[in-house]
């Protein structure tokens, strides 16, 4: 069993698997976190939280994305941002609080399937991310692009599409890509304007 203690960053989103998360730090506590991890070439975990708030004390749901830091810099404003991207999703097995206030956890990190064949059903959906994506910005411009994966194409669609955070909890711990693509393909038919679309799926 592949277990690790790493620190938690409790937060109101949901990481995905080669998602973007750009953050802003100013709390001591993740501040010290983001400088080991940088020092140490070092991931930490991404936890939805259930109950509390950022800078308080929270609950957190037991699944959850490493992070990985991939760019750094200082803000106008002396705040500290920094660019991650989600690796592996973990569960968390136990926690404590440490005295500064970081929590910090011991995982299971979860054994993905590393590619997973888009079925032809769902083709249409990755036209429609792609077209989407492309008007995202520089947050996706550096993306890895993985049009024919079911895995990456239904976490893409999860962190953007405007679903509640039970839902994105639920995509990122369902196990099957293709029923993370269903439940996709129902919501895209509920936003308004995409039924008009060509590329609406059916």
């Amino acid at each position: 069993m592949n277990r690790l203690q790493v620190p938690l960053f409790p937060l109101h989103t949901v990481l995905y698997p080669g998602g973007p998360l750009p953050l802003r730090i100013f709390e001591t506590r993740y501040l010290d976190m983001i400088s080991h991890c940088l020092k140490s070439d070092t991931k930490f975990g991404v936890v939805l939280i259930r109950h509390g708030s950022e800078t308080g004390q929270v609950a957190m749901h037991d699944t959850g994305t490493l992070a990985n830091i991939v760019d750094w810099y200082q803000g106008s404003d002396g705040l500290l941002g920094v660019t991650a991207i989600g690796d592996k999703r973990f569960r968390v097995l136990a926690s404590h609080c440490q005295a500064n206030g970081l929590n910090v956890g011991e995982i299971e990190i979860i054994d993905d399937a590393e590619y997973t064949s888009l079925p032809e059903e769902f083709s249409r959906l990755a036209q429609i991310l792609a077209d989407v994506l492309g008007d995202l910005g520089k947050l996706y411009e550096s993306l890895d692009a993985h049009y024919e994966d079911a895995g990456w194409v239904g976490y893409r669609f999860a962190e953007i599409l405007p679903i509640d955070s039970a839902q994105k909890q639920w995509c990122l711990e369902t196990d099957d890509p293709n029923e993370r693509l269903v439940l996709v393909r129902k919501v895209l038919k509920t936003v308004r304007g995409i039924e008009k679309n060509s590329l609406t799926p059916d």
